[in-house]
């Protein structure tokens, strides 16, 4: 698959485009042929006008196309199917043509992972929230039920081997120790199980994956519920072009999600974070990373807006920090207004990444191919509007 450092593909030849399509003059992408549905690349993606013969424009579907980072099967997609039930999930290769599938119209919404509660953060995602004009719209939890699939007619006593993407592994180590096998690492857990089910291979080998993937790929589940801890929850952002407005007397819990800098100097964190305390507004989440010359767009709210910013000294190389903070806030509630005036008075860069309705507890991987069901507490019908609402103008 080609990556993000591709160059442009629009004046290649005909038959070196993705997934054989030409190019499309005109404002609109449409479908150029039907094949095998496959992970969109970002060179697909990156090609002005051109949309793979699989993967059909979102003004085009009737359903909401949502994307997400991996293969049918992924969590990715369960999180994907529960923050907007009935939408249309569009697999990408990475979370950067994730990204660029909602800027590009190829898709109304991603869905995508910021963080595990045993893994932490996954920084990549941080940092392209940033690099593109996109708004958070929603959250979701989703709960990791890792489940050991094999080929059908495999009996436990007979596995040597397990592939899986390496925290997979990690999450289930006291269990893949007590059966004594090797452990093989894999790009993704349903990436494993594909890989699996279609090379088949030398008996004795199995994998770590969703109860969906061994559903969708045929394996036979010989162990469900495997990993660790039964704590283990990833949270996932939903994505989209436009950002939602709540009311300002929404009862709904929402949270507001930004992200801003700090200027040189002692007890600038304080001062930065103090704007919350000073009004009782609870922050939930904190995470700070390095912010690269010319990573910052825009100093507005929700996904770019145009209001001034300046951008962290490069004179102190290790000082340039984004922080990236969740308060469980209305961004529409004069508190939070006057906070974020506040904030931008002692902030350089500040920009709010979005405000959107609190997930509730987390749904169950283990639903297998009706994860869908389980929408995350009221976050996933307000989703599901917050995407349909821009397709259907």
């Amino acid at each position: 698959p080609l990556r993000a450092a591709a160059p442009p593909l629009a004046a290649a030849p005909p038959s070196t485009l993705p997934h054989g399509c030409q190019p499309k003059a005109g404002k609109h992408l449409r479908p150029l042929a039907q094949c095998r549905r496959r992970p969109l690349s970002v060179a697909a993606a990156a090609v002005a006008g051109v949309v793979p013969a699989d993967q059909p424009a979102s003004s085009s579907s009737p359903k909401p196309r949502v994307a997400y980072q991996g293969v049918p099967g992924a969590y990715s997609e369960a999180a994907a199917m529960t923050a907007v039930p009935g939408g249309d999930p569009l697999p990408c290769d990475d979370f950067e043509t994730a990204f660029r599938a909602v800027a590009q119209w190829l898709a109304d919404a991603a869905v995508l992972p910021v963080e595990n509660s045993l893994g932490g953060s996954i920084h990549a995602v941080y940092d392209l929230l940033l690099r593109h004009e996109v708004a958070v719209v929603g959250e979701v939890a989703v709960r990791v039920e890792h489940c050991l699939m094999a080929l059908p007619g495999t009996a436990l006593a007979s596995v040597t081997s397990v592939a899986s993407h390496p925290q997979a592994l990690a999450q289930c180590d006291a269990y893949l120790r007590s059966l004594g096998v090797d452990r093989v690492a894999a790009d993704d857990t349903a990436g494993a199980a594909r890989e699996l089910a279609t090379s088949g291979g030398p008996p004795g080998r199995a994998a770590l994956a969703s109860a969906r993937a061994a559903s969708l790929y045929g394996l036979a589940v010989l162990g469900a519920g495997v990993q660790d801890s039964d704590s283990n929850v990833t949270r996932f952002l939903v994505l989209a072009r436009d950002a939602a407005h709540p009311a300002a007397d929404d009862a709904r819990p929402h949270k507001t999600s930004l992200a801003f800098s700090l200027a040189a100097g002692p007890g600038q964190l304080f001062k930065a974070l103090s704007v919350f305390a000073l009004r009782d507004i609870d922050m939930t989440k904190i995470e700070s990373r390095p912010a690269p010359a010319g990573l910052m767009r825009g100093g507005g709210s929700g996904g770019g807006g145009a209001s001034a910013s300046t951008s962290p000294s490069t004179s102190r190389p290790f000082s340039n920090t984004i922080f990236y903070v969740d308060v469980a806030a209305n961004s529409a509630d004069p508190r939070t207004q006057n906070a974020l005036r506040h904030l931008r008075e002692v902030a350089p860069f500040c920009r709010v990444l979005g405000c959107y309705p609190a997930a509730g507890p987390p749904a169950s991987s283990l639903a297998g191919g009706n994860a869908a069901a389980a929408v995350v507490g009221d976050s996933g019908v307000a989703v599901a509007a917050a995407v349909a609402a821009p397709s259907a103008a």
